[in-house]
């Protein structure tokens, strides 16, 4: 490991989706990409709508590449990339959205 390296390499992924499930409507589901929209990485976070805090979403994330998945629909992953581009240019990374 060279001078500056570190231990553990991240990738980082904006967020392109924020939706609530279908099957469990108290559970917010978002959908961070890389900006090529080739990957993804989906959070789920259990949340009531009508009582309590919504959780923090960040603009991104910084994880570890064995986290993500790759997004196999070519429509899908052109989506993702459009929104990670629309939010890298609007957004600075730790921005609550």
């Amino acid at each position: 490991m060279s001078h500056g390296e570190s231990a553990t390499e991240t990738q980082r992924v904006w967020m392109v989706e924020r939706t609530f499930s279908a099957d469990a409507p108290h559970i917010l589901v978002i959908v961070y990409a890389t900006p090529d929209g080739k990957q993804y990485l989906q959070k789920e976070h259990a949340y009531n709508r009508f009582s309590g805090t919504a959780p923090e979403v960040t603009a991104a994330l910084e994880v570890a590449p064995e986290k993500l998945a790759t997004v196999d629909d070519a429509e899908r992953r052109d989506r993702y990339a459009t929104e990670a581009t629309r939010m890298r240019e609007r957004h600075d990374p730790a921005d609550i959205v």
